[in-house]
This record gives structure tokens, sequence and C-alpha cells, in this order.
């Protein structure tokens, strides 16, 4: 999982043209952080992939490689 989800990372990144700083602000996580999920070297815990899904606009299972389709789920009501 850890290479498909850092590839998928770095494509999502790269596709909205962002730095890595202003995702790592966005998830409230320092730089180095998200550079090492973008690397595989981490794996970042559940909040912070629903934070990083919710900004780049795609669903957990598209960054984890459950589905090549990014689109995200309709969302649930509160």
């Amino acid at each position: 999982m850890k290479d498909i989800l850092a590839k998928r990372l770095r494509k999502c990144r790269e596709k909205t043209g962002l730095p890595q700083i202003k995702v790592a602000i966005y998830c409230d996580i320092t730089e180095k952080a998200y550079q090492n999920y973008e690397l595989g070297v981490h794996e970042p815990k559940v909040s912070i992939l629903m934070r990083i899904a919710q900004y780049y606009g795609v669903s957990i299972d598209y960054l984890v490689g459950l589905t090549d389709d990014p689109a995200p789920y309709p969302r649930a009501s509160e």
C-alpha cells in the first residue's frame, strides 16, 4: 500500500501544482511528515488521510489503491 499511496499523493499534488508545504499546512502536519508520505517512508493516520483526500477532492480508496476512480463518494450528513 505504501508504494501506491506515495505515487498517488505525488500525482494528486503535481496535478494541482501545489507545493508540499501547502498540503502540510492544510493537514496540520509538518512538511517533512508529508514528504515522508510521498516517499513511502511513513503512512499517514486515517485522520490525516481523510484531510488529504478532502484537500485533493478524491476518495481514500483511490489514494490507497482500492479503486482507480479518484471521484469521492457522496459525503455523509452529520
